[in-house]
């Protein structure tokens, strides 16, 4: 199995244990169309680890503020995440902003940037 389908995987089991979650907090449903982005588009981007870190600080951060509590599961999915993240070293983002959603759309995507 590749990296990126590892990942993958992973992206795909913390969508889905995190969807089931009762409740419609806004910072869990930014987080939930973050993960559906990253996961449509990470077999055609250059660089999977950086895009992967960027998801992992965006999680973090808006994850934080929203104050949502991860299940051990879901704790231990994002640490995996983390850990391929690393990998992008000086390519992930330097003094961004991690809460801003815009960061995993583009102008010429088909999905456009869910409100909540």
């Amino acid at each position: 199995m590749d990296k990126v389908d590892k990942v993958k995987e992973n992206i795909h089991e913390l969508y889905n244990s995190l969807i089931k979650r009762s409740g419609s907090a806004t910072s869990l449903l930014d987080i939930t169309d973050v993960l559906l982005q990253v996961y449509i588009k990470i077999d055609t981007t250059e660089n999977p680890e950086a895009l992967v870190n960027r998801l992992v600080n965006y999680i973090y951060s808006v994850g934080l503020k929203g104050r949502i509590k991860l299940a051990p599961v879901e704790e231990d999915l994002l640490i995996e995440l983390g850990v391929f993240a690393q990998r992008a070293g000086l390519n992930g983002l330097y003094r961004a902003d991690f809460s801003d959603k815009s960061q995993f759309y583009s102008y010429f995507d088909k999905n456009q940037i869910p409100r909540h």
